[in-house]
């Protein structure tokens, strides 16, 4: 069983100790940082289909090391940490459906049995690069309710936390993400 995580406020502070470049930061918010991805991983994986070829644990350690790469990110607290991290994860799986798709248009050629081309065909499909199209033009057209989709499909958070995250009420979001997912339902189709 996993440790519990500390409260939001030790992490926002475990984060102004690593931007202050205090010794030993690094190395106390590392395993916190740790969890709290494989919490979020869970959560972005459940929206997959089954039998996704990317593993929670592959998640985890993708977005950690790019999370990890941008040094000159100065974190303000827990809660700019998860929006950045449940960005960076939708990054790494739009990325691999986006290699996925090259590979089966013939990217990386290869010969497959027979069972296994009827396994695929067989398999639920979601497109999440069209999702991802389609969720980058309604940013564009409402920047807070492409967050909204972003922190509840990608970031798992509930109503309550997406209104905390981006500082709106409840009704606000509630609202909002029902027009967002009307709005992506129409635009993605049956």
């Amino acid at each position: 069983m996993n440790a519990p995580l500390p409260p939001p406020e030790d992490i926002t502070r475990l984060l102004a100790d690593l931007n202050a470049g205090k010794e030993g930061a690094e190395e106390a918010l590392m395993p916190v940082l740790y969890e709290e991805l494989r919490a979020l991983a869970r959560t972005c994986m459940r929206a997959e289909r089954p039998g996704h070829t990317l593993q929670t644990t592959a998640l985890v350690h993708e977005a950690y090391l790019r999370l990890g790469g941008d040094k000159d990110v100065a974190w303000e607290n827990r809660i700019h940490f998860m929006r950045v991290a449940a960005r960076t994860m939708r990054r790494v799986l739009i990325d691999h459906a986006r290699r996925k798709r090259a590979d089966k248009k013939g990217g990386t050629r290869r010969r497959e049995p027979l069972d296994r081309a009827v396994e695929l065909l067989e398999e639920s499909t979601f497109d999440l690069v069209a999702l991802d199209s389609v969720l980058t033009r309604l940013s564009e057209i409402d920047a807070r309710m492409g967050e909204i989709v972003e922190l509840r499909f990608f970031g798992g958070l509930t109503i309550e936390e997406t209104a905390g995250v981006l500082g709106v009420s409840q009704s606000t979001v509630k609202h909002e993400w029902t027009l967002a997912k009307a709005w992506l339902k129409q635009q993605l189709g049956p």
